[in-house]
């Protein structure tokens, strides 16, 4: 039996049984091959006993908000998780959601309340904050960079300049491609008031301390990089947020030149507990805010988990 037959038969057998009365989750995105959420949070439910499953499906931008409306007069479609490039046009079929997701004009999770109303959430820029943490990259007093101006970078974004008791950033600049975007999420994040955000012309990456790849640049092997490496500062960062073919064309290009350089499978690593919380999920939660183990050698690639153990980077990690 080769190994692609053994590692499915493994996956097939940490899934949760499906009944009638299983209480749906999907995810959405377009593309969405891509999504690692289903092989984190189907395992968990079954190892708690939670009779729930968590299913990707590829929805078209024209058709989401019909789709969404449509597919929660299911009684158990219970809430979604959301992917690029629906982060922020989901918003406009919510009833409401958290300051966070208002400040960034995005979510990624919705739930459904008894009375059927929908809330968002959003929790990916927590999440990298948390990575940044791990990593050992730091953020307050320091100029970012963020190379995209998506439902991601604005959640980026909006953590970034949230204040906290760790401080927060000083500067935050954007570059998309799309005229307007970029500035639109700027002006946004301004209503922080704790730092200077800006929209930026170009992707020259000089003068920042961290530079964020949030765009979708790095799907593809393809794809060109998200900015110039070679123009990037000696002692500055680079985070990939992309969570495919890793190492990414980026990363490998800001390594090469001895920066440190991560990819964005901890974002979603250190983001799990919240959504759980989210779902009402709570006995997750409380497992995986203690213990990060298990999603992290779900999740990373073996390349990566095999980098981690040589450089003596912990995979128990308490938030």
């Amino acid at each position: 039996m080769n190994d692609q037959r053994i590692n499915s038969l493994v996956k097939a057998a940490s899934m949760p049984p499906v009944h009638g009365d299983t209480d749906v989750y999907l995810i959405l995105g377009d593309p969405i091959e891509q999504v690692l959420a289903p092989e984190i949070f189907n395992p968990l439910f079954a190892r708690f006993g939670n009779d729930a499953l968590l299913v990707p499906v590829q929805v078209a931008p024209q058709h989401l908000l019909a789709f969404v409306k449509a597919a929660f007069l299911a009684k158990n479609i219970k809430g979604m998780w959301v992917t690029i490039p629906h982060k922020v046009s989901v918003m406009d079929v919510l009833d409401r959601s958290s300051d966070l997701a208002h400040l960034a004009g995005a979510v990624n999770a919705i739930r459904r309340h008894v009375d059927g109303t929908l809330e968002g959430g959003l929790f990916d820029g927590e999440g990298f904050i948390r990575s940044l943490d791990y990593f050992g990259i730091p953020y307050a007093g320091k100029k970012i960079l963020i190379l995209g101006a998506g439902g991601a970078a604005a959640a980026i974004g909006a953590s970034l300049v949230q204040p906290r008791a760790t401080g927060c950033a000083t500067e935050v600049a954007l570059f998309d491609p799309t005229p307007g975007k970029a500035a639109e999420v700027a002006a946004r994040l301004q209503l922080a008031n704790t730092a200077r955000v800006a929209a930026l012309s170009s992707s020259a990456p000089e003068g920042f301390d961290l530079v964020v790849n949030a765009s979708p640049l790095g799907l593809k092997m393809t794809d060109p990089l998200p900015c110039d490496v070679d123009r990037l500062d000696p002692g500055a960062a680079l985070v990939d947020i992309v969570m495919k073919n890793y190492p990414t064309p980026v990363l490998r290009a800001a390594r090469a030149r001895g920066l440190h350089a991560e990819p964005g499978f901890e974002m979603l690593i250190q983001q799990a507990h919240l959504y759980m919380d989210f779902f009402g999920f709570h006995d997750i939660a409380a497992a995986l805010r203690q213990d990060t183990c298990t999603i992290r050698q779900q999740i990373c690639p073996q390349a990566l988990l095999n980098e981690s153990a040589e450089t003596g980077q912990e995979f128990f990690v308490t938030p």
